[in-house]
């Protein structure tokens, strides 16, 4: 344990040191105004202020920069990290230890990323650079966090101008322009001059004297402003009006958060640049020192970006050329794994963990029509009405406010989103029914009785019976509804319910006393807008934007002492769209590490992660570099996950075309036996074609196309000429109803369906176990445990590895599961896993392919979300 008087005397040395040249010159100071102000220093004292100056002083040798978490171009290694004379970083480390109460493990952590990105930003003290970098971060994750420290130590290094597009919405930017003052600028409020206020029509417009002003040394200038037209082109009038003395001083960080929000060309041909991205780029041609870093926690637009949009010499401005950072998963962090689960190592055993939490709750169909409006045109008529489903919301939101009270969390900030429409008019008229609803039932709430009460205990019961708390920690299970009498008053005295659009005029307030809100909104709650103790969300936006609708993932986070209580109310469809996008999510970040590892360039990895086949997620517009794109399955593994499970024609043409592969494989190819299953080698190409051309794979899957499969086949055929064939059984599995071909009947595994799905087909999330694909591996590693998918395939030949999956129709779940039901199929399923050979960051393994275009729904959609929850920027003479 340290010596908390050395840790004291450590801290005061710091705070002086940036106006001394040494450690024991700040010392000496300390120690000096400590004696004009009464105190005398013993031994001991001494003793120790000598021990804390000699920790400064080692803190101050230069480290190495290890870049765990980024693929690089090579590059000038100009920063050290922080120095013992900075101003910025210390005072922000010290504001998060000492004020915001962050842990030392959460601060070294954010010290140690964002010392490697600015490793990675051109060096501020060169006449003329140019950089271009992307970190990738999680939903809700302290992203702005790790952007305020790079802000702070790149002006410690010698940046003085900060420009950070915050969003595209007023209530964005200002919330951006808050944070960015409170923990940096207010630490050091002399060394500022600010362009843009906190004020929600703060925003930036171009100075009255027409120009930049000359930096001081030791100083720097802020903007922070919304990512539209208007503010853009204030700003490059500005720069252009800039004397050449003065812009030749600016060194210039340029931070787009969201950076695939707007950023990414969007036009709808190469030449027909969008009025965004085009500002974006005059902006960044026009500084002579830039380093442009996007941030995002959703990359599948920039994945997209064509690198040489006009010709293959010509980068794009915008393209990431010098570094990819991906941000490590923080600790404590509650994302996609806690709700989705993970690949399980065994799919026939799937644990809690990899299951995931059972928080979703399914909207039934029949709902939606009392929910919002089934044409836009009737969006200023509709009345929404408390349906079921958001009835068991509020309740539920209720319970989980007085459980956490009763966790002695009454000072913590509890939140419950309401997201049902883009529309400015439904929100109003959302907020009004959930006012009624509460008007005429708080009574029997807080007294304990009536039908809303009654609701409530039996909720309380189910939901507690579907996600108990951990058995460990302070995290208690409540004895019932009634045990929650006084804490439940006290959420419906303390709740507040508001309305957050483009056109609202209150503010959700985070700064002060601790809040309970119910919040309705739009579009502004879809991105960067922090919702504080999020714990219940009823969301029913239908965006067919995917990179945009991960993003509206609020209910990620952190949610310390209160992991059991989150919920997600949302239709079937959202749900698995969701879960498909998470298992992307988390194969763009595994290709990162992967490329890392291998030393690959920006625009190597660039190039491969455009080609992840089925990418087909982001906006219609943004897709327009994916339309015509080279994909490649080279090294990955796909399965099939989703099946027409009541279709008996499809159902019955799968198990025949496997069986005509079994007396393919029978009459044509060699039978090996293994100890862990027989399986056929040197099986012909044509018969493996013949068997994928007449198998079905289920539309429903997002990332696996059969016409891009069948295109990959045909193209590598010469370079894969033979198979192998496995067909993965369970040793007590039940004998299939028919024969899979001249072998007979074979067991089955089992495979249950996830719980809340869209009925018409069926998840079952994962087919294969990691130990399938070692079936024809020389040698097998001692555990499978903590092994990467990547790892296990360098186990095995260099032959592609077709598997076959019998699949009971009556697959059950574990007794002790409540994330899945019965498969229920009309007759036993076959499904199929294939293994690639070769590596992921292989070049010239790719084939062209016609990703699918927007439908004229999606486009009309996403043309109503900008017209009916986006107002016009406001206009300012400048």
């Amino acid at each position: 344990m340290g010596n908390p008087q050395i840790d004291q005397f450590e801290r005061q040395i710091r705070e002086k040191l940036p106006t001394h040249e040494s450690p024991e010159q700040a010392a000496e100071a300390f120690r000096r105004d400590a004696e004009n102000l009464g105190v005398a220093f013993t031994k001991e004292m001494i003793d120790n202020l000598d021990a804390a100056c000699a920790a400064v002083r080692a803190s101050m040798e230069e480290v190495e920069i290890l870049r765990r978490c980024s693929i690089i171009k090579l590059r000038e290694d100009w920063y050290g990290g922080p120095k013992a004379t900075d101003r910025h970083w210390p005072a922000l480390e010290g504001y998060l230890r000492n004020t915001k109460g962050w842990g030392g493990d959460a601060v070294d952590s954010m010290d140690e990323t964002s010392t490697e990105v600015v490793s990675l930003l051109a060096n501020p003290a060169g006449d003329q650079f140019r950089c271009r970098g992307l970190v990738v971060g999680y939903v809700q994750s302290g992203k702005t966090a790790n952007m305020t420290a790079v802000i702070a130590k790149a002006v410690d290094a010698g940046y003085n101008l900060i420009v950070l597009l915050g969003g595209m919405t007023n209530k964005l930017r200002a919330q951006t322009q808050r944070r960015i003052e409170a923990d940096i600028v207010e630490r050091h409020r002399h060394l500022w001059q600010l362009y843009t206020t906190g004020e929600d029509h703060g925003d930036f417009t171009v100075p009255a004297n027409g120009s930049f002003t000359m930096p001081v040394e030791g100083r720097a200038q802020l903007v922070v402003m919304k990512k539209i037209t208007s503010r853009l082109n204030a700003f490059h009038r500005t720069v252009r009006k800039t004397p050449p003395a003065i812009l030749k001083s600016l060194k210039v960080l340029l931070i787009d958060d969201e950076c695939d929000q707007a950023s990414v060309n969007s036009a709808k041909d190469d030449y027909d640049i969008t009025k965004i991205n085009d500002a974006i780029r005059s902006i960044i041609r026009s500084l002579p020192a830039v380093s442009y870093v996007g941030y995002t926690a959703t990359p599948f637009a920039n994945v997209f970006i064509d690198p040489f949009p006009h010709n293959k010499e010509e980068l794009d401005d915008l393209y990431p050329e010098d570094f990819i950072t991906s941000l490590p998963r923080p600790k404590g962090y509650f994302g996609t794994r806690e709700v989705f689960g993970t690949d399980p190592v065994d799919a026939d055993e799937e644990t809690p963990t990899e299951a995931g939490r059972d928080m979703i709750r399914v909207v039934p169909e029949d709902e939606l029509g009392l929910l919002r409006p089934e044409r836009a045109a009737d969006k200023d008529i509709f009345q929404p009405d408390i349906a079921p489903s958001l009835e068991n919301a509020l309740l539920w939101f209720f319970a989980s406010c007085a459980i956490r009270r009763k966790r002695a969390q009454s000072g913590a900030h509890m939140t419950m989103l309401i997201h049902t429409s883009p529309n400015v008019a439904q929100h109003r008229k959302m907020a009004e029914t959930v006012r009624s609803w509460l008007d005429a039932n708080s009574s029997d709430l807080r007294s304990g009785r009536g039908d809303a009460f009654r609701r409530m205990t039996a909720l309380l019961e189910e939901e507690v019976d579907r996600v108990p708390p951990p058995a460990s920690g302070d995290m208690s299970a409540p004895g019932g509804a009634s045990d929650l009498m006084d804490e439940l008053g006290e959420v419906l005295d303390a709740l507040e319910i508001a309305i957050e659009n483009g056109e609202s005029e209150e503010r959700l307030d985070y700064t002060g006393d601790p809040k309970t809100y119910i919040v309705v909104g739009g579009a502004v709650l879809a991105r960067g807008l922090t919702l504080e103790g999020l714990c219940v969300s009823f969301f029913l936006r239908t965006a067919k934007q995917y990179d945009t609708l991960l993003q509206m993932g609020r209910w990620f986070g952190y949610r310390h002492g209160y992991e059991d209580l989150p919920r997600l109310w949302t239709t079937a469809d959202l749900a698995d769209s969701f879960r498909a996008l998470a298992h992307i999510e988390e194969e763009i970040r595994d290709d990162i590490e992967i490329y890392r590892d291998r030393k690959v360039s920006p625009l190597d990895f660039a190039v491969r992660v455009r080609a992840i086949p089925g990418m087909a997620i982001t906006s219609a517009t943004k897709m327009k570099h994916a339309y015509r794109t080279s994909i490649s399955f080279e090294g990955r593994h796909v399965q099939t996950i989703r099946f027409d499970h009541r279709d008996d024609d499809i159902v019955a043409g799968n198990w025949k075309a496997g069986a005509r592969l079994i007396d393919d494989c029978e009459a044509e190819a060699k039978r090996a036996e293994t100890d862990r299953a027989p399986y056929y080698k040197e099986v012909p190409a044509d018969a493996i074609r013949r068997f994928l051309t007449a198998y079905d794979i289920s539309d429903r899957h997002m990332d696996l196309k059969k016409g891009h499969l069948l295109g990959f086949f045909d193209d590598a055929r010469e370079r894969m000429p033979h198979w192998h064939v496995a067909l993965i059984t369970a040793g007590k599995g039940e004998p299939s109803s028919k024969a899979l071909g001249s072998i007979g009947p074979v067991n089955t595994v089992t495979r249950s369906k996830l719980r809340d799905t869209d009925e018409a087909y069926a998840d079952i999330k994962a087919l294969m176990s990691k130990s399938d694909i070692l079936v024809d591996a020389a040698h097998i590693p001692e555990t499978l445990k903590g092994a990467r998918w990547e790892d296990l395939k360098r186990c095995r030949p260099p032959v592609p590895l077709l598997l076959l999956y019998p699949i009971a129709a009556n697959s059950g779940p574990r007794a002790d599961s409540t994330t899945r039901f019965e498969l229920d199929a009309v007759d036993d399923l076959l499904g199929i896993g294939i293994v690639f050979p070769g590596e992921r960051d292989r070049s010239g393994d790719y084939f062209q392919v016609s990703i699918d275009a927007p439908t004229p729904e999606q486009l009309d959609e996403e043309e109503q979300v900008e017209e009916l929850d986006r107002p016009e920027p406001m206009l300012i003479n400048d």
